[in-house]
């Protein structure tokens, strides 16, 4: 019972640490949209 407890809480810490990385890239990309200069509005060529 102690294994799967163990395992249910190191598997929700890695949903946790997935969930926040992915949260961090798109504020990030949101900001590097919003700060872009307005020629070609963040658009990598």
């Amino acid at each position: 019972m102690k294994k799967l407890f163990a395992l249910v809480a190191v598997a929700g810490a890695i949903f946790l640490v997935v969930r926040r990385s992915r949260s961090a890239k798109a504020e990030a990309d949101l900001w590097r949209e919003a700060t872009a200069p307005a020629g070609n509005n963040g658009a990598k060529k």
